[in-house]
């Protein structure tokens, strides 16, 4: 037998390692990160547990990259939806929509993204964080933005907050609201992008905003 080429062992590490990173996603979904061993999400991807450790330095790590590709994911196919579309409002619009429905729609993966983020690795600077930096920068500047490199990461940090805002424990956000915020700051129209079906009411935005802030900065709160 004729040993395999390059090109198809690159393939089957491709696989491999995106067969871990679905697994990751799912069952940290399911379970949460603490239940999640690298053994389960090994298990789960059908590989061998030492590929984990070949792939991943972590399951910090392994769990984050696994969440920019979901998020990665998540935006392409909402940018690239039918009817496709040039309009950079509407690209942004879709951006917005995609980013903030992981929140609604994976909170317990996404909050566990979020605390993995305030960790002392931070940002995990890997394939699938650079593939949704280069989609969430290409958004920015088909929507008209000037400085992109300074653009980029206002968007970033925006987007951040939302999911943050939505996802607190205890005080938890509307998803409609932070919505209005962004599409408000961006000149948006509502119909835009893919809207919940209610919208907030007029002054909902800054009541549930100052009810937030009051609750955070109240003393003695953890």
């Amino acid at each position: 037998m004729s040993p395999r080429s390059a090109s198809v062992n690159e393939e089957l590490r491709r696989r491999s390692r995106e067969r871990l990173l679905q697994a990751a996603v799912e069952l940290v979904g399911e379970h949460g990160f603490d239940a999640t061993t690298l053994g389960d999400i090994a298990d789960r991807a059908g590989s061998a547990r030492g590929l984990v450790s070949y792939y991943f330095p972590g399951k910090r790590q392994l769990v984050q990259s696994a969440v920019h590709r979901l998020m990665h994911r998540t935006l392409e196919e909402a940018l690239e939806r039918e009817p496709q579309t040039e309009d950079g409002r509407e690209r942004l619009a879709r951006a917005i929509d995609a980013i903030l429905g992981l929140a609604r729609d994976r909170p317990v993966l996404m909050r566990q993204h979020m605390a993995g983020l305030l960790q002392a690795e931070g940002f995990v600077q890997c394939p699938e964080q650079r593939r949704l930096a280069e989609l969430l920068s290409d958004t920015v500047a088909r929507y008209g933005a000037q400085d992109v490199t300074a653009d980029y990461p206002m968007l970033r940090a925006l987007l951040m907050g939302s999911v943050y805002a939505a996802l607190v424990p205890g005080v938890p956000m509307p998803v409609p609201t932070l919505r209005a915020e962004l599409f408000q700051r961006y000149g948006l129209d509502w119909e835009m992008g893919a809207p919940p079906e209610s919208e907030p009411g007029p002054g909902a935005g800054n009541e549930d905003l100052s009810r937030f802030f009051a609750t955070e900065e109240r003393p003695g709160k953890p």
